[in-house]
């Protein structure tokens, strides 16, 4: 079964967005990866454990489009190997699962999957961060 874990959004203004989302829905950092090009900072409350990503590309200084500006849904599953396994053996096209790491710290495995609208769909491996 998956359990729906965050969704990404780019941000052209880290600290302007931050406040925005701790002031009008009391949305905290929770995680904070931060990369020589790029930020991540995951937000949530006690609400819900569903999560806000804000992907902070530095550098960049036009605005984002709606069409760019979405990233992706995400999911979590026990086993990636097992589910990307699955979802070919059913006729889905997933993309090759990856894995994202700090050094050799594993910080997460996981693969893409686009819904019937191109909607882009993280599935992660239970591990680290992504419960």
């Amino acid at each position: 079964m998956a359990k729906f874990i965050h969704t990404m959004i780019r941000v052209r203004d880290l600290d302007a967005s931050l406040r925005f989302y701790d002031e009008v829905l009391d949305l905290k950092p929770s995680h904070r990866l931060d990369f020589p090009d790029f930020s991540l900072v995951y937000l949530r409350n006690p609400a819900s454990d569903v999560e806000l990503e804000l992907t902070y590309n530095k550098g960049r200084s036009e605005p984002y489009t709606h069409g760019d500006g979405y990233g992706h849904v995400a999911v979590v599953v026990d086993d990636v190997a097992a589910k990307h396994a699955a979802l070919l053996t059913a006729g889905y096209q997933p993309l090759p699962v990856k894995e994202f790491k700090s050094g050799d710290e594993l910080l997460a495995r996981f693969f893409f999957i686009q819904d019937p609208d191109g909607y882009k769909i993280e599935v992660l491996e239970r591990h680290g961060h992504y419960r």
